[in-house]
């Protein structure tokens, strides 16, 4: 009588414990927000940067182009500045303020991009750094794509050697 009593105790404690044991744990990979793309995202202010990459057609140019949606559905927000990061040589000369409505979203590639300069070539990643009208300011490693496919026509028009042989991103 003992085992049975001893084998139904722990078939119980077995039958309670599985599910704990057999868990991941928490903070479970597909509760985090991912973006299968090749732009690069930052939610870190109040203003979200989406998809965010500097489409070049020749070394040293390219057009900027970035989503930015406001998170606020209360109060407008501005896009201030786009610069390059430290003593990075980057210039967005026709860059001029983004007005992003409450709970907005503006997508820069429906306003034809910002067009920059600097040295950086199709495969690079370019530090970046944008400022927005409430003070804060993010900083992200935009990565730099041919304008070609998905991208093609944002950097003027696309030469066919150029789309023939895409260089993939550099390791990041």
């Amino acid at each position: 009588m003992p085992l049975r009593r001893t084998l139904a105790l722990a078939t119980c404690v077995l039958a309670v414990c599985t599910p704990v044991l057999t868990s991941c744990g928490f903070d479970y990979a597909t509760d985090r927000i991912y973006t299968p793309a090749t732009g690069v995202n930052n939610r870190e202010a109040s203003v979200d940067v989406l998809g965010a990459v500097i489409v070049s057609a020749q070394e040293g140019s390219g057009t900027f182009v970035a989503s930015f949606a406001n998170n606020s559905t209360e109060e407008s927000a501005t896009v201030e500045s786009l610069e390059g990061v430290d003593q990075e040589p980057l210039t967005a000369d026709g860059f001029s303020t983004v007005d992003v409505p409450a709970g907005g979203l503006v997508n820069l590639a429906d306003e034809e991009g910002v067009p920059v300069n600097g040295e950086f070539a199709a495969g690079d990643f370019v530090p970046v750094t944008i400022e927005f009208g409430n003070g804060e300011r993010v900083e992200l490693d935009v990565p730099v794509v041919t304008n070609c496919g998905y991208y093609e026509g944002l950097d003027g028009p696309s030469s066919p050697d150029q789309c023939e042989s895409e260089p993939a991103p550099a390791e990041h």
